[in-house]
């Protein structure tokens, strides 16, 4: 069975056994705790190439979620005895919490068109979702694992940081993949850190780091005035500063600042 990449769906299926044995192998599965196994959903299998040593790891309890109905079918023809792990879903409407009791571990060759949108789901879930390997569009990975200061660094990369170690591990050339995309893609590996809470308003949070970046040309004092509106801002070197020069913690101690002047 002959399952045609769909552009719709963001579909280009890695051919590189190597490529995707290596993406496998980049979970660290001994920081997790093994007994009764490691939940792990793959997202977008299509054909099977990382499944194929996904589902032999004696370690990995394995799930599959997969929206495309032509490829579900050929995994239940070539993997039969994953088929009842097999779900025919749109993994960002997915309720995990039906499928895990626990802390759960996320893999796959993500769709390009919707990356970024399946990372703002690993928020939602942090809690249970101790570790990621995807292999992304290069420039995502880039902009994910980027230091403050640098041009790549964006909303998601400090939504992320702020509870996610990320590594660039490789890149992955555009031949590599039926079809051939028009950019290169890359490997990120996140890993939960040790974070319990932000120690401010996380809803505020995410708004004062949106915001900001929506116009990061313009210093903080500028950028924040849709937020704040008519407020009077107090004397803090953060306000003469632009969105990408701030570390997550000088995002925190931002939206503390904020949610005093609101409250004032």
């Amino acid at each position: 069975m002959y399952v045609k990449a769909k552009k719709a769906l963001g579909q280009h299926f890695l051919k590189d056994p190597k490529i995707a044995k290596r993406i496998v192998d980049s979970l660290e599965l001994s920081d997790l705790d093994k007994s009764g196994g490691i939940d792990v959903i793959e997202v977008g299998p299509g054909t099977g190439v990382l499944t194929q040593f996904l589902a032999v790891d004696p370690d990995i309890n394995l799930k599959l979620a997969e929206i495309d109905s032509e490829s579900v079918e050929y995994l239940k023809i070539h993997y039969p005895a994953l088929e009842e792990s097999l779900y025919e879903a749109d993994f960002l409407r997915m309720k995990l919490e039906d499928i895990f009791d626990g802390e759960f571990v996320v893999i796959g060759n993500f769709p390009y068109n919707i990356s970024s949108q399946i990372f703002f789901k690993v928020l939602d879930y942090r809690s249970r979702i101790p570790q990621v390997v995807g292999m992304v569009q290069k420039e995502v990975a880039e902009r994910l694992a980027s230091n403050p200061g640098k041009k790549a660094y964006g909303i998601l990369s400090v939504l992320l940081q702020a509870w996610y170690s990320i590594e660039y591990l490789f890149t992955v050339d555009e031949n590599e993949f039926i079809p051939p995309p028009k950019v290169k893609s890359a490997v990120i590996r996140l890993k939960r850190n040790s974070r319990e809470s932000l120690g401010c308003d996380e809803s505020l949070f995410k708004a004062v780091v949106k915001t900001s970046f929506n116009q990061r040309r313009k210093t903080i004092r500028n950028s924040l005035k849709p937020l704040i509106g008519g407020l009077e801002l107090p004397d803090s070197y953060l306000f003469a500063k632009r969105p990408e020069q701030l570390s997550v913690e000088e995002f925190v101690e931002l939206t503390k600042i904020v949610d005093s002047l609101k409250q004032s």
